[in-house]
C-alpha cells in the first residue's frame, strides 16, 4: 500500500511539473517573437509525450492555444480549427515518444511536427483565405511564400522541444519526487 501511494504521489509530481512546463510555454505565446516561433508545437508534442492521462495530453494543449488566442486575437474560424486539429496531430506524435523519448528520436518527432503544421495549415490558408487562386499553381504559390515561417516554426519548435523535454529529463535526473518509477522486472 505504501510503494502505490508513493507511485501515485510521484505520477502527481510528474504530471504538475508538465503541467507547469507547459503552461510557462503556453504564456510564452503571447510574448513577443517572430511569426511561427513560438512554443506551442512543441508543448503539443511534449504534452502527449509525457501527460499519462491521454485526455489531458489531447485538452490541455488546446486550452491553452486558446488562452493564447485571447491575447492575441482569433481569426478565420475554418483556419483557426484547422490549426487547432494540426497541435493535435503534435499530441498524436508525443504519444508516439511515449517511454521512449531520446534525443534522436525527440529531434524527428519534432521535425515531423513542424512538417506536418506547415502542409496542413498552409493548405489551409490556400482554402480558406482567399489570397491564392484554387489551382495546383496557387497551391504551390502558398507553399512557397510559407517557407520563411516553415523555418520559424521548426526553429521554435526546436528550441521549446530541448527546453520542455530536457528541463523534464533534468528533473527525472536530480530531484527524486520526479524519478519515473521503477519497473519490477519479470
Amino acid at each position: 500500500m505504501n510503494a502505490e501511494l508513493s507511485q501515485k504521489e510521484n505520477l502527481l509530481y510528474r504530471t504538475l511539473l508538465a503541467l507547469v512546463l507547459i503552461g510557462l510555454a503556453a504564456a510564452l505565446r503571447i510574448a513577443p517573437h517572430p511569426w511561427n516561433f513560438t512554443p506551442v508545437g512543441a508543448m503539443a508534442l511534449f504534452s502527449g509525450a509525457v501527460l499519462n492521462d491521454r485526455r489531458l495530453a489531447f485538452a490541455f494543449p488546446l486550452l491553452a492555444l486558446f488562452a493564447g488566442d485571447l491575447f492575441v486575437g482569433f481569426y478565420n474560424l475554418s483556419v483557426m480549427l484547422i490549426v487547432y486539429a494540426s497541435f493535435l496531430v503534435s499530441v498524436a506524435i508525443g504519444l508516439w515518444l511515449r517511454d521512449r523519448r531520446t534525443i534522436a528520436r525527440i529531434s524527428l518527432a519534432t521535425l515531423i511536427g513542424a512538417i506536418q503544421f506547415f502542409l496542413v495549415t498552409n493548405f489551409a490558408v490556400w482554402q480558406f483565405l482567399g489570397g491564392y487562386p484554387h489551382n495546383a499553381f496557387g497551391l504551390l504559390t502558398c507553399y512557397i511564400a510559407g517557407i520563411p515561417l516553415f523555418w520559424n516554426t521548426l526553429g521554435g519548435d526546436a528550441l521549446y522541444a530541448a527546453l520542455l523535454f530536457g528541463g523534464y529529463a533534468l528533473a527525472e535526473r536530480f530531484l527524486p519526487a520526479f524519478r519515473p518509477p521503477v519497473r519490477a522486472a519479470r
